[in-house]
Order: C-alpha cells, then structure tokens, then sequence
C-alpha cells in the first residue's frame, strides 16, 4: 500500500516546479490553487520519503546481517534492524492517519439551526442554552456569528434560532453537534422542583458556494412579509422579512433579521443552498453503507447524540459513551474536550475501514 504512495511524490515534485514557472507565478489565481495543492500533499510526500529512507535502511541492515560479523557486530545491526522496524511501525500509522480521506467541507463557515423539541417552553429555554453555548464556543475560537432568524418565546428561550458561524475550520470542529440533544433539569418554571426532560434538535451545515448547488429560481415561490418581535421601528414597520418555499422538496425558510428585504433573501438563499447540499449528501449517504458505517453521528439528524443531566453536572456523548462533569464550561462554549473525542473516534473509525480495504 505504502509503496503506491510514489504518484503523490511524483503529483508533488510537478506542483513544485510549476510553482516556479513565470506562468504560473503570473497568473495569481492559478498560482494560489497550485500552492495550497502542494502545501496539503507536502505531509504526506515528507512522511513517504521518511518511510522509503527507513525501509532502506533496515533493508540494508537484514542484508548485513546475512554476512559473516563478529558477535559485536551483529549485535550492533540487530540493533540497528530493531529500532528501524518500530520506526518504520510509528511512520505507517503516521501515513495512516494522513491518508484519511479529508471532508472538503471541514475548511468551510456553517449553518446552524436549533430547534426546541419535547417538552414546551424547557425545550425552548433549552435551545436557548445551546445557541449561548455555540455563540461563546465561536468568540474563543475568534470566529463571527450572523444571525439569521430567530423565533423567541418572550423568556429567554427559542423555538427556533438559526445563525451562521464564520471562521475557517468552522465545520470540521462543529460537525459532530448536528442531532438531538436531551437536557435533564429541574426547569425554572416548575415549581415543585421535579426534574424534567427535555430535547432540541441541532443542524450543522457547511456553508455552499452558487457554483455547488444549482438552484432554479422558478422552484421557488418568494413571500415578503412584516417581520415581527425585537427588531426596532424600522424592521417592524416594512415589509422587510422573506420567506423562501423551494417547491421540489418543501423546504421552507423565514428570514427577517435584517432591515432590507434584499439582505434577508441573500440569508435565506445561503441557508436554502446549505439545505439542499446537506438533502444531497444525505442521499449519497443512504446508498453508501461504508460512508454511514465511517461517520460519527454527522449522518442521522435524528439521532439522540448527547444528554445534558444537570443534577450530576454530567453531559454524556451517546456515540462515544463519553461522560464529563464540566457541564458549566460546556455551557459556557468550552467544548473542545468533547470534539477532541469525537474527531479522535472518527479518525479511529476511518482507520478501521483503511485496514479493512474499504
């Protein structure tokens, strides 16, 4: 297997002289599309040539040692053959890992919809905990949030919020929350202090390009209407929210956080791509048993992913049967231990698949 690797040395050593032709230096689009091809097979071609020098050298010394030595000596090669056979070892599991096929969308800014499931105005005011969680996990990682449609219940809570998370990387960190999330608490409107459950449904999509999904604009019936709730006088007194209806498939998407119309029609048509490609992937998924067996829990939307108990101070990942008892930083956006263990899972999963020849 190791040894095919040479047709990513040989697709290198062409990126690296075409990153000196004059050509190519002066055509500034072409020039950054060769440079970032040759930065993201740079990894694997300096691992390979690593494991062609290793196999060299313990290929040499099994050679020498087939000659006559004094007992110094072949102790010295048998040492030699010992350390180059771990290494060799450490550096197959190292091209493993980098010959994991990468998900194209994990550079990509997301989509976010929370939605309140089970449970009244507790799975509202937990939906709101999410979108908190997700906003204060984006400003540590420096990244912007754009709202792009919220449905308040007057308390603190929603039954709907979507937003956009802007930052490189955004999608390959936050991938895995897409699901149900089930929260066990004693809510603040019960009185009799007795712990309810409730859940939110959470959508992660990565953000499409127009070139990635066509969208034939006589599918879609396009609605404008009064926008209502928090907005100021402006938004509440224009006809300045839209509503998109794609009629192939039904989706619908409201949008009346900006004050002009044509900003809200630019967020819905963002969000309806981001839907469509996601309905796509989805499909692809559903014929592809090995893809679905390889993902963890960025497939099935409606999969219970991960309980929030309260009383514990415990939030468990059912995928994973991962179990913290930061709960309060995890609320306040520190999520990086959870997604750490989700990517390494993932990673482990693929690898499985890589041994298996799938």
């Amino acid at each position: 297997m190791y040894e095919k690797l040479s047709v990513f040395e040989d697709r290198y050593n062409e990126l690296e002289k075409s990153l000196m032709d004059i050509n190519v230096i002066n055509n500034s689009s072409l020039y950054q599309k060769t440079a970032i091809e040759h930065a993201e097979l740079q990894p694997i071609v300096s691992k390979y040539r690593e494991y062609k020098k290793t196999k060299e050298n313990l290929n040499d010394s099994k050679a020498l040692l087939a000659e006559k030595l004094d007992d110094d000596m072949k102790d010295l090669v048998k040492d030699d053959i010992s350390t180059n056979e771990k290494n060799l070892e450490k550096i197959e599991e190292d091209l493993k890992i980098l010959l994991i096929p990468k998900d194209p969308n994990d550079k990509k800014n997301v989509m976010v919809e929370i939605r309140a499931g089970a449970g009244g105005d507790e799975a509202a005011l937990f939906a709101g905990t999410l979108f908190r969680q997700y906003v204060r996990y984006a400003e540590r990682c420096g990244w912007k949030v754009d709202i792009i449609s919220t449905n308040e219940i007057g308390i603190g809570g929603y039954k709907e919020v979507v937003f956009m998370i802007i930052g490189r990387g955004a999608y390959s960190r936050l991938k895995y929350e897409s699901g149900v999330h089930r929260v066990q608490r004693v809510p603040e409107t019960e009185s009799g202090g007795r712990i309810h459950t409730s859940t939110a449904t959470v959508a992660v999509l990565p953000e499409v390009e127009d070139v990635e999904v066509e969208i034939d604009p006589t599918e879609i019936k396009f609605d404008v209407f009064r926008a209502s709730g928090n907005g100021g006088q402006c938004v509440n007194t224009t006809d300045s929210a839209v509503r998109l209806t794609h009629i192939p498939t039904g989706i619908v998407i409201s949008c009346q956080d900006e004050k002009s119309q044509l900003m809200n029609k630019e967020k819905a048509m963002k969000l309806l791509r981001a839907k469509l490609y996601d309905l796509k992937i989805q499909e692809q998924n559903e014929k592809n048993s090995a893809q679905r067996l390889s993902q963890v829990g960025t497939g099935d939307r409606s999969e219970r992913i991960r309980t929030y108990n309260y009383p514990q101070g415990r939030v468990t990942d059912h995928r994973i049967n991962y179990t913290t008892h930061q709960i309060v930083s995890i609320n306040d956006g520190e999520l990086d231990e959870l997604i750490d263990a989700l990517t390494a899972a993932d990673q482990i999963k693929k690898l499985e698949n890589i041994d298996k020849g799938k």
